[in-house]
């Protein structure tokens, strides 16, 4: 199964944080399962590095070389993503999460989340 990763999941993995719960961690050792990352959440931790410095203590570079090196694939935006957040209805304002619900729900996998409000939306989401 393919799942593609919130934002949270790509700051807390490489420092194995206590928030990731017992269910995502079992997920995360599935030898099945494909994470995907997208491109988008890199965006929001470059906007959030550059806005707070280096006391935000996330290095954007360094978490995608870590995701690649263990074999998380990346994906990239595309024009199809943007124009499909329109047809999601209002429950998160946050356009992050919003490209990241119509990223899994037009390319057909799963969207990991701790995040209980992404998890009110329909479609592929699911709550760990």
């Amino acid at each position: 199964m393919k799942f593609l990763l919130d934002t949270h999941f790509l700051l807390w993995l490489p420092i194995d944080h206590r928030s990731i719960s017992p269910s995502a961690r079992a997920l995360f050792s599935h030898p099945d399962h494909e994470f995907l990352f997208s491109a988008a959440s890199l965006w929001e931790i470059s906007l959030k590095r550059a806005r707070f410095g280096s006391g935000f203590g996330f290095e954007p570079r360094e978490i995608r070389r870590h995701l690649l090196e263990n074999g998380y694939e990346e994906l990239q935006v595309n024009c199809e993503h943007a124009v499909s957040i329109d047809m999601l209805p209002p429950i998160h304002k946050d356009p992050f999460d919003r490209l990241l619900i119509a990223q899994a729900m037009i390319e057909g996998i799963t969207l990991l989340t701790a995040d209980v409000t992404i998890a009110r939306y329909p479609g592929p989401i699911r709550k760990v």
